[in-house]
C-alpha cells in the first residue's frame, strides 16, 4: 500500500500541474485526433487528459521506485 502511495501521489500532483499548463495553451475544443475534430464535450476532454498524463507520470515514478529500489539491494 505504502509503495502505491508513493507512486500515486506525486504523480497525481504531477498530472495537475501538467493538466494546467497543456490546456492553458491549447483549446480542448480546437483539438484533433488524427486530422479529425474530437466529438467530445470540454469536460470529456479535460478528464482524459489529466488520466493520461496521470497515467505517464504514474509510470514514470514507477520505474524511478524500481530503479532506486535496485541500487538499494
Amino acid at each position: 500500500m505504502q509503495k502505491a502511495i508513493r507512486i500515486l501521489w506525486p504523480s497525481f500532483l504531477v498530472a495537475a500541474a501538467a493538466e494546467m499548463v497543456f490546456f492553458a495553451l491549447f483549446d480542448p475544443g480546437e483539438l484533433s485526433f488524427f486530422g479529425q475534430p474530437l466529438e467530445l464535450s470540454r469536460t470529456a476532454v479535460y478528464s482524459i487528459g489529466f488520466f493520461l498524463f496521470w497515467a505517464f507520470a504514474a509510470a514514470s515514478s514507477a520505474l524511478s521506485l524500481s530503479l532506486g529500489s535496485g541500487a538499494e539491494r
